[in-house]
């Protein structure tokens, strides 16, 4: 059958899940819903609302069906995440990555994790290591995690909750989960070592069909029974999609949300430090990609909350008067784990447009200090909210000196998960060109922040 022109991606990122209607003919979105990705605070630890998110997905797909029609289905979730199913049922609620309590056990753990360079894969705090929130609940819930016989992927569990087939896939397996060994393209020593292996689903490409919608779906949505369903991607590598076999030199993909996330196509993994949150991912082939990153989207909003455009006069005075946030205001993640947030000046005393002039020069520094360890491209791609902060992308460009360019195309995630039917397809790998903010003390202010933040940064090492 001819690949479905209209697929409603299911998108559940870690603070808000969408229902995007991409055209894929035509690569545009078409029409889409969103809702907060809330977590329960109640019961053995926080976790997922899958209840509530499973209402808003069924309700999403009926109301876009009834107006513009559904012919495909595909998923695209964050990392760090799987669901623990006893028969049909949760064996324990899906954690919440952020929470702490997998630390609890973290000089056990470090027993038995392997080493970086099997894995390519960082000790990270709480639940950020899949195979740490693994360990932790094992050892925490005996009783309950005995009665597990699938532990399904973030992704693959909302594929299963709409087909009723059980499947696994490399993009969300090689996410920093200690889980996989990329250079191998199999399951780490650790999954071996603790059993596990026997409780993962048999591994399907992302870019395959996984079943059809049940007919119970089928009767609460209005989509037709034989509406086919990807097996779903890890949503960094969804951003990937559309640039993977078209680039022939090395191009940095820039992705960006909650996380902002530097992914170089075509380039090597010799750079990677543990310490400072770089890694390489699994793209949908497959293949390890050379990455690093830190919460761009969360520091955002502690240190602005709104952007207000800053006029030329607000960012001349922030240049100018070493106006600097220096990092990390997510601790224990980034290039900078260990260092504590703090600003040269008061903010209170700054005017909203000179605090969001500091903050994207800000998150520009950081993020060109995650390029020099996953490597730099000979250009950057921006996909994500942070494509449309014009200062930050000038920012970008100077800094780095290669061309950067902004995705038209705000929910690139959705965008690249559309592309499953059929494998990835090309599309349009460039947005609009933007122009280095040429100003003549930004090369003086930057020098003077790496000075700082590279003072102010501990040693951190892997747990």
């Amino acid at each position: 059958m001819p690949d479905p022109r209209l697929v409603a991606v299911i998108d559940i990122g870690k603070t808000n899940a969408k229902l995007v209607l991409i055209d894929t003919v035509n690569a545009a979105q078409v029409a889409s819903r969103s809702t907060p990705n809330s977590v329960v605070r109640d019961g053995p630890y926080p976790h997922a609302d899958l209840d509530r998110l499973w209402s808003f997905i069924l309700a999403s797909l009926q109301a876009l069906h009834a107006e513009h029609g559904i012919e495909g289905i595909s998923i695209t979730t964050h990392g760090a995440t799987a669901a623990l199913l006893s028969g049909s049922e949760l064996a324990l609620p899906v954690l919440d990555y952020e929470y702490a309590g997998p630390d609890a056990l973290s000089t056990q753990y470090r027993a038995v994790r392997p080493g970086f360079a099997e894995t390519l894969s960082p000790s990270l705090p709480g639940g950020l290591n899949l195979g740490a929130q693994l360990f932790w609940q094992a050892r925490s819930f005996p009783d309950a995690f005995a009665g597990v016989n699938h532990i399904l992927p973030y992704p693959q569990y909302w594929a299963w909750r709409l087909t009723g087939v059980l499947a696994s896939e490399v993009t969300s397996l090689g996410c920093h989960t200690d889980l996989w060994a990329p250079a191998q393209g199999k399951f780490s020593s650790l999954v071996t070592s603790q059993g596990l292996e026997k409780l993962f689903a048999p591994i399907r490409p992302a870019a395959s069909i996984i079943g059809t919608i049940k007919a119970e779906i089928s009767a609460q949505t209005g989509l037709p029974p034989d509406t086919p369903v990807t097996s779903g991607i890890h949503d960094s590598n969804a951003s990937l999609l559309p640039h993977l076999g078209r680039q022939q030199a090395p191009v940095t993909i820039l992705s960006t949300g909650t996380w902002t996330i530097a992914m170089t196509i075509g380039g090597k993994t010799q750079g990677l430090d543990e310490r400072r949150d770089s890694l390489a991912n699994v793209d949908a082939f497959g293949r390890p990609v050379p990455t690093a990153r830190f919460m761009g989207g969360r520091e955002f909003d502690a240190l602005v909350g709104t952007y207000v455009e800053p006029t030329s006069a607000e960012l001349h005075a922030v240049i100018a008067g070493d106006i600097q946030a220096l990092p990390s205001f997510a601790p224990g993640v980034g290039p900078f784990p260990a260092a504590t947030g703090r600003w040269t000046t008061n903010p209170d005393r700054l005017s909203p447009g000179e605090r969001s002039a500091a903050t994207a020069l800000y998150l520009a520094l950081v993020t060109q200090t995650c390029f020099e360890l996953c490597g730099l491209g000979e250009e950057i791609i921006i996909e994500g909210p942070f494509a449309r902060n014009g200062l930050f992308a000038a920012a970008l460009a100077q800094l780095t000196g290669v061309p950067v360019s902004a995705s038209a195309d705000s929910t690139g995630t959705s965008l690249g998960a559309s592309m499953l039917f059929g494998g990835a397809k090309p599309g349009s790998s460039r947005g609009k060109p933007i122009a280095p903010l040429a100003l003549p003390l930004l090369d003086a202010y930057a020098a003077t922040w790496r000075e700082r933040a590279m003072a102010a940064r501990p040693v951190s090492v892997a747990r």
